[in-house]
């Protein structure tokens, strides 16, 4: 079902993570990445990029924005031409090019709606626009054919990762489920040692891994790591 799926990451700027909440004394530059994904229902766009923020965020993360019209149109398309958006979370460096696809549906779960619109989340303006149209997802769901939403909560509790089913293999877009590709490898090695019965103690790993290992993935993408994480036994 998903032969015609077709997937380009969008770079979409960068901020500085200070060294605060790197845990390793230095800062950190990361990138800001969005991913475009082109099937037969339409265009989708998961994650929008970094939105309009207050002196202070500002100031504390340093955000160097490329304009969302800018990426896609480096892609061949325009914001017109996207059907439907989906964010991984509600944090401004995600949803912050939502405003300009009012009219557009956004799928988010509705957890992580009802946390942003309870404040300290995110900004307002970048929740409610003019023009919003949100659809609420409670789970798992199919959005397309060979589309699915995942929750992957721990960044938030309402985070959400998109499987794509690929001729080529199963792909994840897993925004900020991990910062890094290397830590999503971690945890999977550790959810490989428990399962082989390696004693404890073992380092813990988010129960969703289960569900993504059934689905098979052979390539995972993130949102602030330009890295591609891929199963070891995989062909090079």
């Amino acid at each position: 079902m998903g032969r015609d799926i077709a997937v380009r990451r969008l770079d979409l700027g960068y901020f500085v993570r200070p060294a605060s909440e790197t845990g390793s004394g230095q800062p950190r530059v990361e990138p800001v990445l969005a991913y475009l994904m082109r099937h037969e229902r339409g265009l989708l766009l998961f994650d929008t990029g970094i939105g309009a923020a207050d002196s202070e965020t500002e100031a504390h993360y340093r955000p160097r924005r490329r304009a969302l019209q800018e990426a896609l149109s480096a892609a061949g398309t325009v914001l017109d031409d996207i059907s439907v958006v989906v964010n991984c979370h509600l944090h401004f460096d995600h949803c912050g090019g939502n405003p300009l696809l009012g009219g557009r549906p956004v799928l988010v779960q509705d957890v992580e709606l009802a946390t942003a619109r309870r404040g300290n989340h995110t900004f307002d303006e970048l929740v409610d626009f003019p023009g919003v149209v949100y659809e609420e997802l409670a789970g798992e769901t199919e959005i397309w054919p060979g589309v699915r939403v995942v929750p992957t909560p721990g960044h938030t509790q309402g985070h959400q990762s998109l499987v794509l089913r690929k001729d080529d293999g199963t792909v994840v877009l897993a925004g900020q489920a991990h910062d890094f590709a290397s830590g999503f490898a971690s945890d999977q090695l550790a959810r490989h040692a428990a399962l082989q019965g390696v004693e404890q103690p073992l380092p813990p790993y988010p129960s969703w891994l289960d569900r993504l290992a059934d689905l098979d993935p052979r390539r995972v993408l993130f949102a602030h790591d330009c890295s591609v994480w891929e199963p070891s036994d995989g062909s090079l």
